[in-house]
């Protein structure tokens, strides 16, 4: 761990408890878009759009809590979407 000095012992605890929540927010957000995908190759709108909604809901959080920067956000929520247009065509 780190040295015996007991601000850095604090700071190594909360950089791990932050790692963990963020890596759990990246992870819903990858399982978002994967649920999109998989309803678009099934054909299922409905599934898709509301897959869409829930994922640009976390995106934007993370976006704003600093866990994603803000163009990646736009970036994924942008080929989502048009993944889910070509399905109304």
């Amino acid at each position: 761990m780190a040295q015996t000095n007991k601000s850095a012992e604090k700071r190594q605890r909360q950089n791990e408890k932050r790692r963990l929540r963020n890596k759990m927010e990246k992870t819903a957000i990858r399982s978002s878009a994967k649920k999109i995908v998989t309803a678009a190759q099934s054909k299922d709108k409905a599934a898709a759009e509301a897959a869409l909604k829930e994922m640009i809901k976390k995106i934007d959080t993370a976006a704003r809590k600093g866990i994603v920067k803000k163009n990646s956000a736009a970036r994924k929520k942008s080929r989502m979407q048009r993944l889910v247009n070509t399905l109304a065509v």
